[in-house]
């Protein structure tokens, strides 16, 4: 499992930089191995992602097809959440985050995004749960969806 991790990582990292530099404003918030030969692309833009943005962005990432199958998507009301500012911008919200470590007997959290600095997120698990997480632990980070943000 820590293989795919970090195949994903190294794929987030080649890929973004492919992406964000062929399409100005456009962010990779996360690349997703869905099986040994398929990949999801998940991007942003300030001007939202509609289509054509996908389908241009999939055309960028053309070297990549001849390894993998690929789908590009937009966050979507679950957001994928992974670098720092990703979290400091939903402080305030709530968050599931999995990791590749046990923190305190446990790799799956949710709870409110309570803070979120260079090194850690902080999430409030609990009513006097305070989970401190490593950004370099994390694996998989979402938004969790209310009916509102659907």
């Amino acid at each position: 499992m820590a293989a795919t991790h970090d195949k994903e990582r190294e794929l987030t990292r080649e890929i973004s930089q492919q992406v964000e530099t062929s399409v100005p404003g456009t962010e990779v918030l996360a690349v997703e191995l869905l099986g040994p030969d398929r990949i999801c692309v998940f991007i942003d833009h300030p001007q939202g992602v509609d289509h054509a943005l996908c389908a241009r962005v999939t055309g960028v990432l053309d070297p990549f097809r001849r390894t993998y199958g690929i789908d590009v998507s937009s966050p979507g009301s679950e957001r994928p959440l992974r670098k720092p500012e990703h979290f400091r911008s939903v402080v305030g919200r709530r968050a599931a985050v999995r990791t590749a470590q046990e923190i305190g007997g446990r790799k799956r959290f949710r709870g409110e995004v309570v803070a979120a600095d260079e090194r850690s997120v902080r999430l409030a698990a609990g009513s006097d749960e305070l989970i401190e997480i490593p950004y370099d632990s994390i694996v998989r980070g979402n938004l969790i969806a209310t009916p509102e943000s659907r």
